[in-house]
């Protein structure tokens, strides 16, 4: 089935935040939402909450650490959709809660590497699938959920957690936005990070200020930009500063 509409993806989708974000993405009328994850079954749900709201989106299995299941995905959506227009890297995992991640000296290594793999690597591999089809159509629109966490210039005095191994992903995960924003820097296809601020998920707890709908309104944002938007840029949650507001890397 191809589309006249923006066709856009969002990772890690089937809860929290990810959700949040397909479901603002969905309410837009031009725009036909791919929920995306590795449980099927929990992805129909999604689905299926979404169309009780009467938003029409569909679901499509996808491993972000996986080149195979990667693969399946592109070629299902050529063969579905015909295109892609907007990519938001939500899948991401944070093992701040054991003990080792209290310092960098006992972080386990295992931990760093599985952590990269799915919050730098995937995002990575996702980008390298997908831009092809974006250049297809000159149009494309890529949000990489990051963190403040991730600055190297707070990381001195801020006042979150050490959690070196989910830190220094998203480290990377911003290093990612930088070198394809200069390497896109002359077409119609936009790189973005933000941080969704302490949201009230899996990753961030009961404790936080936050709602996952509250943190999805920059994604939604940065998703929709228009032609000659930001390119490359690092973004803090739009509610925090009441707008746009670029953070330092």
């Amino acid at each position: 089935m191809n589309t006249e509409k923006r066709v856009a993806v969002v990772t890690g989708s089937y809860k929290g935040l990810g959700f949040e974000i397909a479901r603002k993405l969905a309410k837009l009328d031009n725009i036909q939402v791919i929920i995306s994850g590795r449980d099927k079954a929990k992805g129909l749900e999604a689905c299926e909450k979404l169309a009780q709201q009467g938003l029409e989106v569909d679901f499509l299995p996808l491993d972000v650490t996986d080149d195979k299941s990667v693969e399946n995905f592109v070629n299902a959506l050529h063969e579905q959709y015909g295109r892609v227009d907007i990519l938001v890297n939500n899948a991401g995992v944070n093992p701040a809660k054991e003990a080792e991640e209290g310092s960098v000296l006992t972080a386990k290594l295992d931990t760093v590497i599985s952590t990269f793999a799915v919050n730098s690597v995937g995002p990575l591999r996702l980008c390298q699938a997908l831009i092809p089809m974006m250049k297809e159509h000159n149009y494309g629109r890529i949000v990489n959920v990051s963190t403040e966490m991730a600055s190297l210039n707070y990381i001195p005095n801020d006042y979150y957690p050490l959690a070196p191994s989910y830190r220094l992903s998203k480290i990377g995960l911003n290093g990612v936005a930088c070198l394809l924003g200069r390497e896109l820097k002359d077409t119609n296809i936009l790189i973005n990070n933000y941080s969704p601020g302490w949201m009230k998920t899996d990753i961030g707890g009961a404790d936080a200020p936050l709602t996952a709908e509250e943190g999805a309104e920059t994604a939604v944002y940065l998703a929709t930009l228009p032609d000659g938007g930001s390119q490359g840029g690092f973004f803090a949650e739009m509610r925090k500063f009441g707008g746009p507001f670029a953070l330092p890397w």
